[in-house]
């Protein structure tokens, strides 16, 4: 039984503050603050932006990674290509 008392004491406080929030969407009910309200909407959408920039970054830093690696091979396999027996050498060519 005690514990029960406990537990229920416990989340009371919780309780008030679930109520709190939910009083803040109806402008007629005590808790309504509609400064707070817009603020919240403002600081929400700021926070879409923002995420929305940090994707597209992401991206172009993505892109751009993936843009050098590809010079990277692509270099790398003309190394390749230009060192296999019997193709003519670039260094042997400028020395005729």
């Amino acid at each position: 039984m005690k514990k029960w008392l406990i537990v229920i004491a416990a989340l009371l406080p919780l309780s008030s503050m679930a109520n709190m929030l939910t009083n803040t969407n109806e402008p007629y009910k005590p808790g309504y603050n509609p400064s707070q309200q817009r603020m919240q909407t403002q600081m929400q959408g700021q926070q879409l932006q923002q995420q929305q920039k940090l994707r597209q970054d992401q991206q172009q830093q993505n892109q751009e990674m993936q843009r050098k690696l590809q010079e990277r091979r692509d270099s790398a396999q003309q190394r390749v290509i230009t060192n296999q027996p019997g193709q003519p050498n670039a260094t042997s060519n400028s020395s005729n």
